[in-house]
């Protein structure tokens, strides 16, 4: 099941991906597409952001899934921009987020002992200032 369930989301992020780049293609893409840049599309990022949370909100599911998919889309032309100046890509989006979860949640991981909430969100809070302090 989890195999079906991974091989799913490749499929659409994959898809996503695609749509994108050809959107981004310089000789056949969309004009407004290509004009944007990370600033540019400031403003979508956080419009997006504020409609997931309505959808969350309202508890309306369908509306949910679309935002989301327009914030996923966000995420995707950023990646996509940041690759063509060969910066990053949005495997190393994926990889930063998933290194970073798995940091914080030690309890999970590293079968580390914290049971409680407070412990846990204790713990998250100790990880992230220490996280801070080695990027300074």
């Amino acid at each position: 099941m989890i195999n079906k369930i991974s091989q799913e989301l490749n499929s659409g992020l994959k898809e996503l991906q695609n749509v994108v780049s050809r959107l981004r293609d310089p000789m056949t893409g969309c004009p407004w597409d290509l004009q944007q840049d990370h600033h540019s599309l400031i403003p979508y990022a956080i419009e997006e952001a504020h409609e997931v949370a309505d959808a969350i909100r309202y508890g309306d599911d369908q509306n949910m899934c679309d935002e989301l998919g327009d914030l996923l889309l966000q995420v995707v032309l950023h990646a996509q921009i940041a690759s063509e100046e060969k910066r990053f890509c949005f495997d190393d989006i994926a990889k930063a987020a998933s290194q970073k979860m798995i940091r914080r949640h030690p309890h999970v991981f590293e079968n580390q002992k914290e049971t409680s909430l407070e412990e846990v969100s204790n713990s998250w809070e100790k990880i992230k200032k220490e996280e801070k302090n080695t990027t300074k």
